[in-house]
C-alpha cells in the first residue's frame, strides 16, 4: 500500500520539529507581532508605521550558499541560521531600514526534528541579535531530491525606513570618509572556493593549523556578524550618508554600489590586518590576491560612509556597541569606483 510515509515524507516528524522550535522562535518576538491561530501566515501590526511621515518598506532575500555543506559535514547546525539572518538584515540596513520581521524556508531530504529545531533556533537567535522577529517559515521534506542528511535554507526579511532618511549614493560627497567595520571571518560568501581549497590542499575540517587557534572547521563555521543594530544606532546618533554590506564580490565592488558616479573611494589596505583565516585560504590554496579581493570580505563586513567631521563620533558609537571599526579610506572626486591605494 502506498502512503506519504512510504514515499519518504514524515508528517509527524515535521510536527515534532515545530514543537521543538517554538520556544526559541518566541525569543525573537517583537511587540508588533500578532498571533495567527491558524499558523498559515505571520502577522505584523502595521499601525506601527503611523509614526512615519512616508514609510518605505524594504525587502531582501538570501541564503547561505554552500556553507551549509560544512555545517552538515561537522554535524553542527545551530549557527547556520545566524548566517542566514545576517545575509538578509544587513542588506536591509544598507538603505537605513530597520529590520522588522523575517520568514525562513528549509528544504531537506529527511526531517530530523532535533536538527530542524537547531537550524531554526539559529535563525531565531539571529533575529534576536538583529532586533527583528521571526514570524513564520516552512520546512519541506524532499526525499529523492536530497539525501537524508542534506538541507538548504533561505530567508526573506522586511524593514522600514522614513523616505526622507533613505541612505545611499545620492548622499555621498567628496570629502566623506569610509569606515570599515570588522567581520567575524569569512561570513557566508566564497565557500565554493573554500571547499575547493580544502579538497586540493588536503585540509581536514577537524584538523588544526598553526595559523589558527581553533580547528579549521570551527573557524569556517564562525557565524556571520550581524551589523543592523550597530548601524541603526549610528544613524540615530550621528550623520551617515551610506552603508555597504561586503558580501560576494568583495570590498571594492560592494562599496562601489553605494557611490554616485561623481566620486571614488580610495581605500588604505594598510589600515587593517585581515584575520588569519584569509591567509590560510590564500596560502594553502594558492589563491591570487586579486581573486581573494573579489571573492571575500577580507575582514571588512560592512562599510559606513560618513562626513569627515562626524568620523570620530561614529567610531565612538560603534565601539561602544562592541564593534571594532576604523577609518578605511576617503571619498574623492571620480567616476564611481572603489579602489585600494596601497
Amino acid at each position: 500500500m502506498s502512503s506519504y510515509a512510504a514515499a519518504g515524507v514524515d508528517i509527524e516528524a515535521g510536527d515534532r520539529a515545530v514543537e521543538l522550535m517554538k520556544e526559541r522562535v518566541a525569543r525573537s518576538r517583537r511587540p508588533e507581532v500578532v498571533d495567527d491561530a491558524s499558523g498559515f501566515a505571520g502577522l505584523f501590526d502595521a499601525s506601527a508605521f503611523l509614526r512615519y511621515t512616508r514609510p518605505l518598506l524594504a525587502t531582501s532575500t538570501d541564503g547561505v550558499g554552500t556553507k551549509v555543506m560544512l555545517a552538515q559535514a561537522l554535524g553542527k547546525h545551530d549557527t547556520i541560521g545566524i548566517d542566514l539572518v545576517g545575509m538578509v538584515v544587513d542588506d536591509l540596513v544598507v538603505c537605513g531600514a530597520e529590520p522588522l520581521f523575517m520568514t525562513d524556508y528549509i528544504a531537506c531530504g529527511k526531517v530530523v526534528p532535533e536538527r530542524i529545531a537547531e537550524i531554526v533556533g539559529g535563525v531565531a537567535e539571529g533575529c534576536r541579535l538583529a532586533g527583528c522577529a521571526l514570524v513564520g517559515g516552512e520546512t519541506a521534506e524532499h526525499p529523492g531530491a536530497m539525501g537524508p542528511d542534506e538541507y538548504d535554507l533561505a530567508g526573506a526579511g522586511t524593514g522600514v525606513v522614513e523616505a526622507s532618511e533613505l541612505l545611499g549614493p545620492a548622499r555621498v560627497r567628496a570629502g566623506d570618509v569610509v569606515l570599515g567595520l570588522s567581520s567575524s571571518g569569512v561570513h557566508s560568501n566564497g565557500y565554493s572556493l573554500v571547499r575547493h581549497v580544502l579538497r586540493t590542499a588536503g585540509l581536514e575540517l577537524e584538523g588544526s593549523l598553526p595559523e589558527l587557534d581553533r580547528t579549521l572547521g570551527e573557524e569556517l563555521l564562525e557565524p556571520t556578524r550581524i551589523y543592523s543594530l550597530a548601524c541603526l544606532e549610528l544613524t540615530r546618533r550621528t550623520e551617515v550618508h551610506a552603508f555597504a554590506h561586503i558580501t560576494g564580490g568583495g570590498l571594492a565592488a560592494n562599496l562601489a554600489r553605494s557611490l554616485p558616479g561623481s566620486v571614488d573611494a580610495l581605500l588604505d589596505r594598510a589600515s587593517w590586518t585581515p584575520p588569519p583565516i584569509f591567509e590560510v585560504i590564500a596560502g594553502y590554496g594558492r589563491v591570487p590576491a586579486a581573486e581573494m579581493d573579489r571573492t571575500f570580505n577580507l575582514g571588512v563586513g560592512m562599510c559606513a560612509v560618513v562626513p569627515a567631521e562626524t568620523a570620530d563620533q561614529s567610531l565612538k558609537v560603534l565601539r561602544e556597541r562592541g564593534q571594532d571599526a576604523w577609518v578605511l579610506g576617503e571619498i574623492v572626486p571620480g567616476t564611481g569606483e572603489a579602489r585600494f591605494t596601497a
